[in-house]
């Protein structure tokens, strides 16, 4: 084999070499475009409160999962890409690779400035979602100390009112028990006066009969003139009743 044929050989291998990564970097290229609509998707479903609030836990962990897996999907893709740009400008620099140097660089430029759009889209789509994210989670910790409070407020409402019931019933029942002691007061009062008056009434009728022996001894004989009578009225009425009886049963 000649000399020139052997050149011939490696420039071969190399523009196989040179294709072989360009066919990679456009592969890498369509993936990560195909992957970054999908994440940018994703993430503005996921990070919607409403949506999230319908379709549940179970549902949300799920998307979560799924965000998580195609970040670390998109940072592979990106640092194998990186890998690949690495190479092509290694083989640019490679002394046998003169002849379509500046062809390569433009291709070679062209795949960075991919690289770079696809990895700031990533970045700023994630930077995105997070701020949105974060601004969510505490407008809702914010919406759930509210809803908190009112309901803490509703129960302290609901036992301040109970409270306030059961205040005003022990008032009532205060107020019932003086009345019934002023009642019981007045009424003690009142039987003290007329006690006092009945002692006084017999205290003068003793007075007047030790002071007129008279009237004492016609009260007495008057006493006596009802007993008898009563007598008289009670034998009378015992007899008739019998004489009534007897006629009744004869």
């Amino acid at each position: 084999m000649t000399c020139q044929q052997q050149t011939d050989m490696a420039a071969a291998d190399s523009n196989n070499y040179w294709e072989d990564l360009r066919k990679q970097a456009r592969q890498m290229e369509n993936e990560l475009d195909l992957k970054l609509v999908s994440f940018s998707k994703l993430c503005t479903s996921s990070s919607s409160r409403d949506q999230r609030q319908r379709s549940g836990s179970v549902q949300g962990s799920s998307q979560d999962n799924m965000l998580e897996a195609l970040t670390a999907e998109l940072e592979q893709l990106l640092a194998s890409l990186t890998v690949v740009n690495d190479k092509m400008a290694e083989y640019t620099q490679s002394p046998g690779v003169t002849s379509h140097n500046s062809a390569l660089m433009h291709t070679l430029q062209r795949h960075r400035d991919i690289l770079q759009d696809y990895t700031h889209e990533f970045h700023k789509t994630k930077g995105n979602f997070l701020s949105l994210r974060a601004r969510e989670d505490l407008l809702g910790s914010v919406h759930r100390d509210i809803e908190s409070y009112k309901s803490g407020s509703a129960v302290n409402n609901r036992r301040m009112e109970l409270f306030l019931k059961e205040h005003e019933h022990l008032r009532n029942s205060d107020r019932l028990i003086d009345s019934a002691i002023s009642i019981a007061m007045a009424t003690k009062e009142g039987m003290t006066f007329q006690r006092g008056m009945l002692k006084s009434i017999q205290t003068r009728v003793t007075t007047l009969a030790n002071r007129f022996p008279a009237i004492n001894g016609l009260i007495q004989r008057i006493n006596l003139r009802k007993r008898r009578d009563s007598l008289i009225l009670g034998g009378v009425i015992g007899v008739c009743t019998i004489l009534l009886l007897l006629y009744t049963f004869h």
